[in-house]
């Protein structure tokens, strides 16, 4: 297992997202409900988010609750929303402590005005901080992204302001909800599973993936070196040859 020591932090990636998965089944192997398996998941988040803090990546996305998952049981739901609440609010002294910065995407009108006023007070409170910026992806979907940004692109076009031959990359890029935001250098997904689960689609198109088949809530600093560590032992091409690569960085 690795450690922060072995981490060349010349190349640490700048922006690293994770699918959080494995929490129900960790629930079920200790003969617990579902939402006991969400509560003990909030020590890898600590972990996580500390380690990356360590690290000095700048960006770190948490996919928290997706727009699918609303149609889960009720009553893990609405659990899942009161452990929100309970979860921010003692979580943003720790936030502050280590400078680190809360900003969500996705559709969170959706959410409970309780959840969704806790998250905007801890926003606000953490809006200063200038360490890494911690996303957390509520009631977010890639799909329900892009369709969004393109009702925003079609009202342009109609009103005047955006010509169709000028819709490109670079300007879908300003639609999105990450339009601010680097690219995921590095996904981490937990819990064995092989797909991204409708995750930053566009996003991710030069992404690293990097499965592991631990369960969240037993993820750890450790882990997260470990991931960090194998994807520095990999050359990032965007399209050139690997020898284009080697001359870039001589």
């Amino acid at each position: 297992m690795k450690t922060i020591e072995d981490i060349d932090k010349s190349r640490v990636p700048r922006h690293v997202a994770i699918i959080m998965d494995g929490n129900g089944r960790w629930a079920q192997k200790q003969s617990k409900i579902r939402l006991f398996g969400h509560q003990s998941a909030m020590q890898a988040v600590r972990d996580a988010v500390e380690a990356a803090s360590r690290l000095h990546v700048d960006y770190l996305t948490l996919y928290t609750f997706s727009t699918e998952n609303w149609n889960r049981p009720k009553e893990e739901v609405d659990g899942l929303m009161q452990l929100m609440i309970k979860e921010v609010e003692e979580e943003t002294p720790t936030l502050m402590k280590n400078n680190v910065r809360l900003i969500t995407i996705g559709d969170c009108e959706r959410l409970p005005e309780a959840s969704w006023a806790s998250m905007k007070k801890c926003m606000r409170d953490t809006a200063a901080n200038t360490g890494t910026t911690l996303i957390l992806a509520l009631s977010y979907s890639s799909r329900w992204e892009i369709a969004e940004a393109l009702k925003g692109v079609a009202r342009d076009v109609e009103s005047g302001r955006l010509k169709a031959d000028d819709i490109n990359e670079e300007t879908m890029r300003k639609y999105l909800v990450t339009s601010d935001i680097p690219d995921p250098d590095l996904l981490i997904r937990t819990g064995g599973e092989l797909r991204v689960s409708n995750f930053l689609l566009w996003q991710m198109a030069y992404t690293e993936f990097y499965f592991s088949d631990i369960l969240w809530p037993d993820f750890r600093q450790a882990d997260f070196f470990e991931a960090v560590y194998d994807f520095q032992s990999r050359q990032r091409r965007f399209g050139k040859t690997g020898e284009q690569v080697k001359a870039s960085e001589q």
